[in-house]
């Protein structure tokens, strides 16, 4: 008798966790400059922080990154 194997397929979805919150952070891309605003909960923080950091040093390009939490639940 040889060994068999049964799988099933099952299909899940994938969602944002409100309850883990969104996270923020503005990075400024220009060349030698290695400025960041570091993580905040608020998005408007780190839109000051680049208005800020453009008035103090000129550079106006930046790179933003929204983080958020994410759960995987079974669509049975």
């Amino acid at each position: 008798m040889s060994p068999r194997a049964v799988y099933r397929h099952i299909t899940h979805t994938i969602r944002h966790a409100p309850e883990g919150g969104i996270t923020y952070e503005t990075f400024c891309v220009t060349v030698g400059c290695d400025a960041e605003s570091g993580p905040r909960d608020e998005q408007e923080a780190v839109q000051d922080w680049a208005l800020r950091h453009t008035g103090r040093t000129g550079h106006d390009l930046f790179r933003r990154v929204f983080t958020d939490h994410a759960k995987v639940t079974r669509a049975e």
